[in-house]
C-alpha cells in the first residue's frame, strides 16, 4: 500500500512541472529610453530587429511583441511580462514610437470551439478519400 501511494505521489509530482519559454522579442529593460532616441527604420531594425508585423491599411506601423508563456503542470498556461513596441514610419523615418506593458494590453479570451467558415463543405472520411482520388501524380513520373 506504501509503494501505492509512493507512485502516486511521484505522478503528481512529476506532473507538476514549472516551465516558462519566452514567445517573441526579448526586450531590454529600458526598451522606453532606447526606442525614444530612434529615428530612422534602419535604426530600429538595427537595435530590435525586424518587426514581427507590418500594418496594411491606414498608418504604417511596425509591431514587436514579447511575452512569457508559463506552463504549471496540467493547468493552462499563463502569459506574464507581456511587451509590446509600436513604432509609427513613414518611408524610411520612424515618426512615433509607443511601448505597452501588462496594465496597457487589453485582456483577449479566446473563444471556445470552431469558428465555422461560411459556405465550407463538410467531408466524412470516405467523402475526403474519394474526393482525393486521382489528386496526386504516381511517385516518379515528376509531375
Amino acid at each position: 500500500m506504501k509503494l501505492l501511494h509512493l507512485i502516486v505521489m511521484g505522478v503528481v509530482l512529476c506532473s507538476c512541472t514549472f516551465q516558462t519559454k519566452h514567445r517573441g522579442y526579448v526586450f531590454p529593460d529600458d526598451l522606453a529610453d532606447q526606442v525614444a532616441t530612434i529615428n530612422t527604420t534602419s535604426a530600429l531594425i538595427e537595435k530590435i530587429g525586424t518587426p514581427q508585423v507590418k500594418t496594411m491599411y491606414g498608418d504604417e506601423v511596425w509591431i514587436y511583441y514579447g511575452a512569457d508563456e508559463n506552463y504549471r503542470g496540467p493547468l493552462a498556461p499563463t502569459f506574464t511580462d507581456e511587451t509590446v513596441l509600436l513604432a509609427w514610419v513613414k518611408g524610411n523615418r520612424v515618426l512615433k514610437t509607443q511601448v505597452l506593458e501588462d496594465a496597457d494590453l487589453p485582456e483577449v479570451r479566446l473563444a471556445e470551439g470552431e469558428t465555422e467558415i461560411p459556405a465550407a463543405i463538410e467531408l466524412n472520411a470516405i467523402e475526403e478519400l474519394f474526393n482525393n482520388i486521382g489528386r496526386f501524380s504516381p511517385a516518379g513520373l515528376g509531375q
